[in-house]
């Protein structure tokens, strides 16, 4: 068996469908029980790491809330800066703003302007690709803060929601990596 196949088998087998949740109609993909192993945190850390440095990245982008708990721990493997990507009004100080909109209305993301600059490559990391809104928007910041983008790494791709489609004209030819596609 593959390498890439065992680890997508570990990472599969720890993530928890939740039915109805948030919602009746939806089936939730819960990756607390994956964080909660140490093995399978691990292998998804190396993997995600592995990504970034092939990369060339310079710095991580990690996108509130989960793609903090992934991309810090990438960032210290990888041996690169990791920055926040907050909803509005969380940072203190100077920040760059990115308005996107959702299916159900519309969101503001920031990130501190002195922490990106000219001559840093980041990769975008996150846990689940949905419809790629905050994906897109993280990588306008990106580039408005004079930076490059490297790509975007997720632990999941929910393939049936079209993100990848949405993500891939921004990317202009930066990769996107999706260590699961479901």
């Amino acid at each position: 068996m593959s390498e890439l196949t065992d680890i997508s088998e570990l990472l599969l087998s720890r993530i928890r469908d939740v039915a109805d949740y948030p919602e009746p109609g939806v089936m939730f993909k819960d990756i607390t029980p994956l964080l909660a192993d140490p093995a399978a945190f691990a292998a998804l850390t190396d993997a995600l790491a592995e990504i970034s440095v092939r990369s060339g990245a310079t710095k991580i982008v990690g996108l509130e809330a989960r793609g903090f708990i992934l991309g810090a721990p990438v960032a210290v493997r990888a041996g690169l800066g990791f920055i926040p990507v907050r909803k509005a009004g969380k940072l203190p100080g100077a920040t760059l703003s990115q308005a996107y909109e959702l299916e159900y209305g519309s969101a503001e993301i920031e990130v501190h302007a002195e922490d990106l600059a000219a001559g840093d490559r980041v990769m975008v990391v996150d846990d689940v690709l949905a419809t790629g809104g905050t994906a897109e928007a993280s990588i306008q910041l990106i580039r408005r803060a004079g930076a490059e983008v490297a790509g975007v790494a997720v632990l999941m791709e929910l393939g049936f929601l079209g993100g990848r489609g949405r993500l891939e004209p921004a990317l202009a030819g930066a990769p996107l990596e999706a260590l699961l596609t479901v």
